[in-house]
């Protein structure tokens, strides 16, 4: 059940958990497997960099094998004698976007992100959102969050396909919409440390649509302010061998 000794002391699986992108179902996969040896935590975001932290986490919980966190940024975290196995899933940013307004709709909670769900309509909470000049939950988020893993000056797009070039060489990195692809490339990946990973399927924390959907005005604002993130879908379309596919 547990790693099998290789050429590092240890190899563990580090889950970038980004918001309605499928990260419950694969977490519960990697639950189902290992047990108490995946564990989930999570950091302040300040400064774009807390990879010192993720690496004090993984030194300091020799039991664990599997850990998932919504706000690890920063470049890929370094831990002497372990093999750090990056995990990620990307999704189509219009798709990522309704599933996010339809779970902060029907949250009990009183975030800000919840209450304006609750108030507006589709059309009304990202016009709301995008108004906030720093908040990226509907523009391009997954490149604000890739191009943290290459700090420094560059365009943002560039340092989220450095980004994705350092996840693919170490680690996995999927598409929602490719769910059963992005499982079988993550036993072939898996297999020398966890040659006995075979997971469930899981579908988990998913929100069906409801009456709202995307009009053609607010899917064309939607392509304006995600161009990057549709760029970099492409990216990983061409690198992972995809059609392009809706969520």
């Amino acid at each position: 059940m547990h790693g099998k000794t290789t050429t590092m002391n240890r190899s563990v699986v580090l889950h970038y958990h980004l918001f309605k992108n499928a990260g419950t179902s694969l977490d519960q996969m990697l639950k189902a497997h290992l047990g108490d040896a995946w564990v989930t935590a999570e950091f302040s975001m300040a400064g774009e960099n807390n990879s010192d932290l993720v690496a004090e986490w993984i030194a300091d919980t020799p039991d664990a094998l599997a850990f998932s966190s919504h706000t690890m940024v920063g470049p890929l975290p370094e831990v002497e004698g372990v093999e750090i196995i990056p995990v990620i899933l990307l999704r189509n940013p219009l798709a990522r976007i309704a599933s996010a307004y339809r779970f902060e709709r029907k949250q009990e909670a009183d975030t800000w992100g919840a209450e304006l769900a609750k108030e507006h309509d589709l059309d009304g909470y990202v016009r709301a959102r995008l108004a906030r000049p720093n908040d990226r939950q509907c523009r391009n988020f997954q490149v604000a969050r890739l191009a943290t893993l290459r700090p420094g000056p560059g365009r943002e797009l560039f340092r989220a396909t450095a980004g994705l070039n350092t996840l693919l060489g170490h680690g996995v990195v999927g598409r929602v919409e490719y769910f059963d692809a992005f499982r079988e490339a993550l036993m072939t990946r898996l297999a020398p440390a966890f040659p006995d990973f075979d997971p469930p399927m899981a579908r988990a924390n998913t929100t069906k649509s409801d009456s709202e959907q995307i009009s053609l005005d607010l899917a064309t604002l939607l392509t304006e302010h995600n161009t990057d993130d549709i760029a970099l879908l492409a990216q990983v379309n061409a690198r992972l061998g995809l059609a392009p596919r809706l969520g």
